[in-house]
């Protein structure tokens, strides 16, 4: 808005150097905003919440320690999709199809986490929207995102999957790209929620990969900088940077409340949302297996359900003492601070070896 507001007041716009045209400083200037607004409505928020009794619900078969955070407010969530909305809306050039997709994806995602967290609010119990329905509704919105990539951004050269670490190397899927896309979808919108089980275990690293993921959005925005660092050139997408530091500021104030012990949880509406949002970036720029190295967090919990449900269903044994990892560590005699910090410190190496590629 501020972005199209500094055009059409500026006399001359091809000469214009006001630093409203300057993506970086736009992009700066959007996550300190997101930041305060998250800080400032945060408390009402959490009074909200509590009053009208939007609470976290325990897994009775979950850790002991975890009974004590029963009545904690969630679906926190919303304020991250608020927070992130109102800042790129002031920020971002909001001709940007690639900005428009992306709040699309938060919202429809959002929806079916608000869905999620509402049923397990009501019934008092942690299953929520059953595992059918919900996977149902996630593949019709991920088909409608995918499509509409494919119409307004995508190009047939596009369909191809960068190789990290070696220069100049695709694989070419051709039609299969889009199998693949949806699985990179599902897949982080569901590996993010999976991974939410801990105070501020699940933030730190959407923040993480946020920041890695914004430096290859500057570079594939620029046609000189893509062919030095050798990533597809993919016009327009250096705007994205000004959505992930909006994801950035708003989970720093986020952050704020949900460190531990928590304040405030964001729900799966949070979760499935971010997590969408991350994927659906990645496939924008092309950097689809950054995505899963940088995300090395969210990999590890997801691997450790699959395994775990795998060994039980196959031999009656189970690899860890409870699935997600983090619970693994929590039986272990784990304190929850240090597991947090730990897998945190993890991520910032995943997120490392992600931008060692370019």
């Amino acid at each position: 808005m501020l972005f199209w507001l500094n055009k059409a007041l500026s006399t001359d716009y091809e000469y214009c150097v006001s630093f409203l045209q300057n993506v970086t400083l736009r992009s700066l200037f959007c996550g300190i905003t997101a930041f305060f607004i998250m800080l400032k409505l945060s408390p009402m928020m959490i009074r909200y919440l509590k009053r009208h009794q939007f609470e976290q619900t325990v897994r009775t078969n979950g850790p002991s320690s975890h009974f004590s955070k029963t009545g904690t407010p969630t679906m926190g969530g919303l304020l991250i999709i608020l927070t992130i909305t109102i800042s790129t809306l002031l920020w971002i050039d909001l001709s940007n199809t690639y900005y428009w997709i992306i709040l699309a994806t938060l919202f429809l995602f959002g929806l079916i986490g608000g869905a999620d967290d509402l049923l397990k609010i009501k019934h008092k119990n942690h299953k929520g929207l059953p595992a059918k329905w919900k996977y149902f509704h996630q593949s019709w919105v991920i088909g409608l995102i995918i499509l509409s990539i494919i119409y307004l951004c995508k190009t047939p050269e596009t369909t191809q999957i960068l190789i990290p670490f070696i220069q100049n190397f695709h694989i070419s899927l051709g039609g299969f790209y889009y199998i693949f896309a949806y699985f990179v979808i599902i897949g982080s919108s569901n590996a993010v929620n999976l991974t939410d089980g801990l105070d501020g275990l699940v933030i730190m690293p959407i923040i993480l990969v946020s920041a890695g993921l914004s430096v290859f959005a500057y570079l594939a925005g620029n046609a000189e900088l893509a062919a030095y660092a050798a990533i597809p050139f993919v016009p327009y997408s250096h705007e994205l940077i000004i959505v992930l530091s909006a994801m950035i500021g708003s989970g720093l104030g986020f952050l704020w409340f949900n460190t531990y012990p928590a304040e405030i949880f964001m729900g799966d509406v949070g979760s499935l949302a971010l997590g969408a949002m991350l994927g659906v970036i990645a496939i924008m720029i092309n950097q689809e297996l950054i995505l899963f190295i940088m995300s090395g967090i969210f990999v590890l919990e997801t691997l450790s359900v699959i395994l775990q449900v795998g060994s039980f269903k196959l031999t009656g044994k189970r690899i860890f003492k409870m699935a997600p990892l983090h619970h693994h560590f929590e039986l272990k005699g784990w304190s929850e601070p240090k597991i947090i910090i730990r897998f945190w410190i993890i991520n910032i190496l995943f997120v490392i070896i992600g931008l060692s590629a370019i």
